[in-house]
């Protein structure tokens, strides 16, 4: 019983915050602005730190390190998902002052998805252990495809998730204020907006895929790879909205993921030959990192971006109520 209860707190304290979030800060729609989203990018960062810093003293340093790799593994990876966020946005014309309604629901929807995904990841590991090599070689063709996939926006049309939806429930023909529901004449149809939601969960569970085999390549603690996980998700709709300004100038960041993946994915296959300490792992994702952000820089002040960062296609889906 007394195992349970880190993770009754912890589930606690995130609904808790999700709470005063959405029903306090957010109560209203309104467009976010980088001021207040790096108000809430610090907060959760602040938060993430004072929750390692607990790891560190309770668990001792090794778990504390497993912790922080994790989490700037998983911090990292998920600046693929705010490109994604920002090109469905853009196609789809979602008004700036509802981006932040979608995201909410969809990265509660996301963690509890991960929740499953981490758990059935554990339990492949415990008991089948040459599923981490089909882990490692996933991660590492994942990264290598990773230099040459080119993001483009998921389509409503051709997204499963979507097409279920719609034999549900009609769609109305444009968006209905922040609602994801509207009655009309006693009839109950989704709103673009609800469409736009499937969308961001559907992307989020493919990135998913990639992460947590990713972190458990770092550890084997189930809690360990959870609460990271977590967190890293919590501060992923402040860093959209840092971030959403800035993607253009990241032009190192896709040759930085590919390395991480390639890396843990080859931990994981070396996992019976050399087991890598966890602070050369953080050293080495660190400075992965760090390189690729200050090459970046250097580029964009060499070749300033267009001033467009992404081309925006307005183009609201069309009413399918007769599909």
């Amino acid at each position: 019983m007394l195992e349970l209860l880190p993770w009754a707190a912890f589930l606690a304290f995130v609904l808790a915050m999700l709470a005063v979030d959405l029903g306090v800060f957010h109560r209203n729609a309104h467009e976010v602005h980088r001021k207040e989203a790096l108000a809430w990018s610090a907060v959760w960062i602040g938060l993430a730190i004072v929750f390692n810093i607990g790891v560190y003293l309770i668990q001792g340093t090794d778990r504390g390190i497993e912790w922080t790799t994790g989490y700037l593994i998983e911090k990292s990876l998920s600046v693929d998902n705010v490109f994604i966020f920002l090109l469905i946005f853009s196609t789809f014309s979602v008004p700036p002052q509802y981006q932040h309604r979608v995201l909410f629901w969809g990265i509660l929807g996301a963690l509890i998805m991960r929740a499953v995904l981490i758990g059935a990841a554990g339990f492949l590991l415990g008991t089948l252990h040459w599923v981490i090599y089909i882990f490692g070689a996933f991660l590492i063709f994942t990264g290598l495809k990773f230099l040459r996939s080119h993001e483009e926006a998921p389509s409503l049309e051709k997204n499963r998730l979507v097409r279920v939806a719609r034999r549900f429930w009609p769609v109305t023909s444009g968006y209905e204020g922040q609602r994801f529901f509207a009655r009309k004449e006693g009839i109950l149809y989704a709103t673009p907006l609800f469409l736009v939601l499937l969308l961001i969960e559907s992307t989020d569970l493919v990135f998913a895929v990639d992460s947590i085999p990713a972190i458990y390549a770092v550890t084997d603690d189930p809690f360990i790879v959870f609460t990271s996980n977590v967190f890293a998700i919590l501060g992923l709709r402040a860093l959209y909205f840092v971030l959403s300004g800035y993607l253009a100038g990241l032009a190192y960041l896709k040759p930085a993921l590919a390395a991480i993946l390639v890396f843990v994915g080859s931990k994981m296959l070396l996992v019976d030959v050399y087991k890598v300490p966890s602070l050369l792992s953080l050293g080495v994702i660190t400075v992965i990192l760090t390189v690729a952000i200050l090459a970046s820089i250097l580029k964009a002040r060499r070749n300033p971006p267009p001033a467009h960062d992404v081309e925006a296609r307005p183009a609201e889906p069309e009413p399918a109520g007769g599909q």
